[in-house]
């Protein structure tokens, strides 16, 4: 049996046949459309364009996605759905050139020891097959794949592997493949021959930013290691390696980011920070946030990826629940008084505060930061940058705020007992000071600021209230479906007689929108402790924390785990995610 081809006339034959397009806008396209059109784009392409509603099912219009689908079922291959994150860009380049996968529009999605995996867009066409399996000596598997998807990863990955090789070969051709030990590196370093203004290089910083911006990355990590960089992105908080750059490479891809990030070159010995302002795929202003640090094999740079949605984000958005939000609304419309947000590094203590002081920075108010560094630059507040160099730490940072006629102080972190002082002193004196401590939770925050000396009568007549924050996985609205709670499981998060255990909890199975994950993006839960009188009574220079937590409890404060429940209660994330973030329950 002759093979079909997958022309556009066979592919409007067959759907009119079927009864999903019409026989007269069949006749119609196939004399309107151009030869260009013929040319440059597949025949789905064409159709897709149309936004034509499938004849015989109306409410299903025929995209792109849904026309491949149909051909895989002519076919009867599989359908592959690109997740570049899981793919191997270098090996799967490196099957066949450039010039010949565009020719036949067909690209490597998978290479092994045992097989290749081919993707296509025309699954009845495979001239090319003996030919390439040949070259391989592998059998060949084809699945077929989105049109456009293939053409738009066929430029990238390919661009991608040619800034690598002309990077290798152009600037490190005469440098050794392998650095052996720490020494042959620290000269490699000195030796001058890295060119970070090179094009190549240009290219792959670039192309790694807006990856990085496409995959909903929070964190960009370049790695040196002996032989190799390794570049890995933080995608709602876990981890991700995305590909291997040649150690040579590594180090002039890691100059041109400090240089981007005004940090100096020369300097491979000390830690560095810095920022970088760019522009995302969609034309948004987003920044970076830049350190580096000196490791065994080289400098390890991480990019932090700070989201251009922030400061737009209501509390809602960010997870509050309606009574949560009203306790922080009313903590931060006191004139004057300290508030502090704990939690680790990465919580979303910055994005808490942001938003806040976006929502109280009114023309006729004064908001004056001190932050190290500055994590996103707003024309509504006075921001200032610590600098230890010149001894501008965050103390001296809040003694000079408070000759600027400040309303309010965010104070970016109180870490010794100058600052956390200068920040009582800002509080006795009408200010409203927000500012973070690093604690597992909020009465913790307490048993700190007692720790580093500041009395607790000063704790007592200054202090609003607390807020402990994690975040958590969001689970994927696209796969989430409902099923029974297991006792046991919501026991170990919380006790059942604390809160009534809901009947059934949502899980997600994973699909192509979430990546097989089950997760899209993260949510905060709070623990909001507003200093009551009674606590107040609790908090002497003798501090009890146990009773102290008790006694916030029986006032009302909901801990962190109480309120992840909540959240998976809601069918919002799982018990599991909340464990891995919050403290342990306590058995009051």
């Amino acid at each position: 049996m002759t093979k079909p081809a997958c022309t556009l006339d066979w592919i409007l034959e067959q759907l009119v046949s079927q009864d999903i397009v019409e026989q007269e806008k069949a006749k119609m396209i196939s004399s309107l459309v151009s030869a260009k059109d013929r040319k440059n784009l597949h025949p789905l392409e064409i159709l897709a364009n149309r936004q034509w509603s499938n004849n015989s099912r109306p409410e299903q219009v025929l995209t792109l996605d849904v026309l491949t689908d149909w051909l895989v079922e002519q076919s009867g291959l599989e359908r592959y759905h690109f997740d570049p994150l899981k793919m191997d860009v270098v090996s799967c380049t490196s099957i066949m050139s450039y010039a010949y996968a565009s020719r036949f529009n067909i690209l490597a999605v998978k290479v092994t020891a045992s097989k290749v995996v081919i993707a296509v867009t025309d699954p009845f066409k495979f001239e090319w097959m003996d030919e390439l399996e040949r070259i391989v000596n592998r059998p060949i598997t084809t699945v077929v794949a989105n049109a456009a998807q293939l053409k738009d990863y066929l430029v990238e990955f390919y661009s991608v592997s040619k800034a690598m090789e002309g990077a290798g070969s152009k600037l490190f051709g005469e440098l050794p493949g392998n650095i052996q030990n720490l020494e042959q590196l620290i000269e490699l370093g000195k030796s001058g021959k890295v060119d970070a203004e090179d094009q190549h290089i240009v290219s792959i910083v670039d192309w790694l930013m807006q990856y990085a911006f496409s995959q909903r990355a929070s964190d960009i990590h370049i790695e040196p290691r002996r032989d190799y960089g390794k570049v890995r992105f933080r995608i709602d908080g876990v981890m991700h390696q995305v590909y291997e750059i040649p150690a040579n490479i590594t180090t002039a891809v890691v100059s041109r980011i400090k240089i981007m990030g005004r940090l100096d070159v020369a300097e491979k010995r000390k830690p560095q920070d810095g920022r970088i302002k760019t522009v995302s795929p969609n034309g948004v202003e987003i920044e970076l946030r830049l350190s580096s640090m000196p490791t065994a094999f080289g400098e390890k740079l991480v990019l932090r990826i700070f989201d251009p949605e922030v400061l737009v984000k209501n509390f809602a958005a960010l997870g509050l629940e309606k009574t949560e939000s009203e306790t922080w609304n009313s903590m931060i419309s006191q004139p004057f008084g300290i508030i502090l947000v704990t939690g680790p590094t990465g919580s979303g203590k910055t994005t808490t505060l942001y938003t806040s002081l976006k929502q109280l920075a009114k023309p006729e108010v004064n908001v004056c930061t001190v932050e190290d560094p500055i994590e996103l630059v707003e024309p509504s507040f006075n921001q200032m940058q610590v600098q230890h160099n010149i001894g501008l730490d965050f103390a001296s940072g809040v003694k000079t705020l408070l000759r600027q006629d400040p309303d309010i102080i965010m104070v970016g972190e109180i870490r010794d007992r100058e600052t956390a002082e200068m920040a009582v002193q800002a509080a006795l004196t009408g200010h409203l000071v927000l500012s973070t401590l690093h604690t597992n939770d909020a009465p913790s925050a307490i048993a700190r600021l007692v720790e580093v000396g500041v009395p607790s009568y000063l704790i007592n007549a200054t202090l609003i209230g607390i807020v402990a924050q994690r975040l958590v996985r969001k689970l994927c609205p696209h796969c989430k479906h409902e099923t029974e709670l297991d006792l046991l499981d919501w026991q170990a998060l919380i006790r059942p007689w604390t809160t009534s255990p809901p009947e059934k909890i949502s899980r997600a199975e994973g699909c192509l929108e979430c990546r097989q994950t089950g997760f899209i993006g993260r949510v905060g839960i709070y623990e909001m402790m507003p200093i009551s009188d009674s606590l107040k009574r609790e908090i002497t220079d003798h501090f009890d924390l146990v009773k102290f937590r008790k006694a916030a409890i029986r006032q009302g404060m909901k801990p962190l785990n109480l309120a992840g429940a909540q959240k998976v209660a809601r069918g919002m994330t799982t018990i599991e995610e909340v464990l891995k973030v919050a403290p342990p329950r306590y058995d009051l």
